[in-house]
């Protein structure tokens, strides 16, 4: 039987020939909610570990060759603040790639991914979390696309004006009429639909509109961890049909069914102390610390995530399925995975549960890598049929 030695060497040789493309990562909020952007303050060529889960020096450790960017926007954020700050958000990941291009790369396209791969660097990619972002706007959104993003998380916890979150009161029963025609627009663009936070209603709309794969950039299984953050079986099993990806996350409150009810109290103290639960400035992170410490959390570990995988593999097939960790977007982590050089630890245990190396290179590479070509090759059939939508929420949701 294989040592955890020799298993983790493995996954580090596997991860240096397929490395990850991981979905999703919160880096561009934290460096607004810690130091307002100076990126002279957080140095990502060096060590961050003090504030980060997230440098340069540790995503080549853990063998990451392409990051979604998040462009994230908090939903108390609405109307032209919520486009305002994203435009920073892209901002800082476009600095990011400039500042240090040795070692990051830009990419708009699936070739572009490829090309950062071959020239050794990291491939940065961006997604907007939240359709807030876009001010019911279809023209604001082929905005965003022009700069960049390629991915838009329809809602992030609050339901919007046209989608139900999985974590709000439903209004929509899913995807409103203004909704739909958001999905059809981002098919249309080739910026794919992100299904991660939306209500399984909303999942299920989309998957009946969209003409183009979907994603979902972090978000794990509902069967083996009961939270409405996580994919239901029958939306798993029709990823194959669409031709989309679901990327597990990392967050221990979307994995592990004891760390549910932990860290809704978290939260609670969070807001207790008069701060947003999500607040990942360090005076935020000393709140979650001190809790932490008077009431011990349940610990997850990369064997929690690797059940998820194992179980998403099972429902919609090994073609279907990818990683999203959410690093520096969550103030908790799990064991091995505390941040992006903990990916040989989950490579490592997917190996010990006899996952071939053809079954992880699609994992960890090449499904991320299909999913964006193939949004690519439909938003240039549908700009052959139809042009940029004209279409406004007062006129669908009347």
């Amino acid at each position: 039987m294989a040592t955890d030695d020799s298993l983790l060497e493995r996954a580090r040789e596997l991860l240096a020939a397929h490395p990850v493309v991981d979905g999703h990562n919160d880096l561009p909020w934290a460096l607004r909610e810690q130091v307002a952007y100076d990126l002279d303050l957080r140095d990502i060529s060096e060590d961050q570990s003090a504030h980060l889960h997230t440098d340069i020096p540790r995503l080549r450790a853990g063998g990451v060759g392409g990051q979604f960017w998040s462009v994230y926007v908090r939903t108390d954020l609405r109307g032209d603040s919520a486009v305002s700050a994203c435009l920073e958000q892209i901002d800082v990941v476009r600095q990011l790639a400039d500042r240090h291009s040795a070692d990051l790369r830009l990419a708009l396209t699936a070739d572009d991914v490829e090309a950062a791969r071959s020239e050794g660097r990291i491939a940065s990619l961006m997604g907007a979390e939240g359709g807030h972002s876009i001010n019911n706007s279809l023209a604001t959104l082929r905005a965003l696309h022009e700069l960049g993003v390629r991915y838009m998380t329809l809602t992030h916890n609050d339901t919007i004006d046209w989608a139900d979150s999985a974590t709000d009161e439903p209004r929509h029963d899913g995807l409103s009429r203004f909704g739909e025609e958001v999905v059809r627009e981002m098919n249309r663009v080739g910026m794919l639909v992100d299904l991660s936070h939306v209500a399984a209603s909303t999942m299920r709309d989309a998957l009946r509109v969209s003409e183009a794969p979907v994603i979902f950039s972090h978000s794990s299984a509902r069967a083996v961890c009961d939270h409405p953050r996580n994919i239901p079986d029958d939306v798993l099993a029709a990823l194959p049909a669409n031709g989309g990806v679901a990327m597990a996350t990392f967050v221990p409150k979307f994995v592990l069914p004891e760390a549910v009810a932990w860290t809704k109290a978290a939260e609670e103290n969070m807001s207790a102390h008069g701060m947003h639960p999500l607040d990942s400035s360090e005076q935020g992170m000393r709140v979650h610390r001190e809790f932490e410490r008077d009431n011990p959390r349940p610990l997850a570990d990369a064997a929690t995530v690797a059940g998820h995988l194992d179980h998403m593999r099972d429902v919609a097939g090994i073609d279907h399925i990818g990683i999203g960790g959410d690093f520096d977007g969550t103030a908790f982590v799990p064991r091995q995975l505390e941040d992006v050089s903990g990916y040989p630890h989950l490579v490592a245990e997917l190996l010990r549960r006899s996952w071939s190396e053809e079954d992880l290179a699609k994992l960890t590479w090449r499904n991320a890598v299909r999913v964006l070509r193939d949004a690519e090759a439909v938003a240039r059939e549908l700009r052959a049929r139809r042009g940029p939508s004209v279409a406004r929420i007062e006129q669908l949701d009347r």
